[in-house]
């Protein structure tokens, strides 16, 4: 039997449809996940050196993220994690500011009538309550983030949003800044765009886990979304 040819995948600066990552991709919260984890980490016996780099906790979903970086059992991660989401839902609008040029980006994509989507490991509830701080929630036809702690990765996160969306994959991109969201729009056949103006990203984790393109600022990503931003 013969095979079906594969569908056809228009430029990224026409797909219909575009997923974006929240923390690192369109706002600035690493501060904020920072500094609360370096609270709740000492809270539970944790010295700085312990704790090393915490920006490797911006991007991986919680609490799982506390037992892939610090080996910490399933039950002690969520300990940390409960204690992490309580101090964490107790910081301001200042904490999470949208990155320069990115408002101006999203009423310019929405304009031409392009579909977007949040696709965070973020607790949906929070996502939402942060995209209304910002002034960019009524720009988002669909925001899907973590609801069960079990079914929170990035593939299974994508996966929904294209499912909620009526996307199919080739009509697809998704904006992230770390390896989680290349891996998730992957696994489902979607063209991954990896953003480094946040500096979320250790060197070279973007290109070795295969992002499709990368971009240095917002203004590159305009660049690479629209097709004219005149």
């Amino acid at each position: 039997m013969p095979q079906e040819p594969a569908p056809r995948r228009p430029p990224i600066s026409q797909r219909p449809c575009i997923l974006f990552d929240f923390d690192g991709t369109l706002a600035n919260t690493a501060p904020g996940i920072v500094d609360t984890a370096r609270q709740v980490l000492g809270e539970f016996g944790m010295s700085e050196v312990e704790m090393g780099d915490l920006t490797r906790l911006v991007g991986p979903p919680f609490p799982a993220a506390f037992s892939q970086i610090y080996g910490m059992s399933p039950e002690r991660a969520e300990q940390v994690g409960a204690r992490y989401r309580e101090v964490y839902r107790s910081l301001g609008p200042e904490t999470h500011p949208l990155y320069e040029g990115i408002f101006e980006l999203l009423h310019d994509l929405a304009a031409t009538g392009r579909r977007l989507a949040v696709t965070t490991s973020k607790g949906r509830d929070l996502a939402l309550r942060f995209l209304a701080d910002d002034g960019v929630a009524d720009v988002f036809e669909v925001v899907v983030g973590k609801v069960d702690p079990a079914k929170s990765d990035k593939p299974r996160l994508v996966a929904r949003t294209l499912e909620v969306l009526g996307c199919p994959a080739c009509e697809a991109v998704m904006v992230g800044d770390r390896l989680y969201d290349v891996e998730g729009a992957h696994a489902n056949g979607v063209t991954c765009v990896g953003v480094r103006y946040g500096g979320t990203a250790p060197e070279g984790e973007l290109e070795e886990a295969g992002a499709d393109v990368i971009v240095r600022t917002v203004a590159e990503l305009g660049d690479v979304l629209m097709v004219s931003r005149a």
